[in-house]
């Protein structure tokens, strides 16, 4: 079973991506990029790290990139290799391309457009080696 954060500030896309991811393992959900962070801090503290992030780009508070620059901050802090780190998939709305590219350049693993297209998720976990 994984462990999963859903980080999404639209109630319909994490609802959906709930329902999807739920069948793979334990789905915790956020609304913001601040709560994104004290999830996965929590997670670090506790030890129960997250096998897979879905992280919003746009999103209040903290905008996803900066979650996804946080995370792997605090993962070269607490020095775990790359085969260690948690899997990030970012998800966006169509015409974000530039801050897409500015998220693969800080370690973001994939990304997803909105709406979500399922098969297409899937096909990126098992790539990701997550199912």
């Amino acid at each position: 079973m994984l462990k999963i954060l859903v980080a999404e500030d639209d109630m319909v896309s994490r609802k959906f991506l709930h329902k999807i991811l739920s069948e793979y393992g334990e789905c915790d959900l956020v609304v913001d990029g601040l709560e994104a962070i004290e999830a996965y801090m929590m997670s670090m503290k506790y030890k129960e790290p997250y096998d897979l992030i879905c992280l919003d780009i746009m999103m209040p508070k903290v905008d996803g990139v900066k979650v996804l620059k946080t995370i792997r901050d605090l993962e070269k802090q607490h020095y775990i290799t790359e085969d260690q780190q948690v899997k990030i998939i970012m998800t966006t709305a169509l015409g974000e391309t530039d801050m897409v590219q500015q998220a693969f350049d800080l370690g973001s693993n994939a990304y997803a457009s909105k709406p979500i297209n399922t098969e297409k998720l899937i096909e990126v976990m098992c790539k990701l080696k997550l199912i």
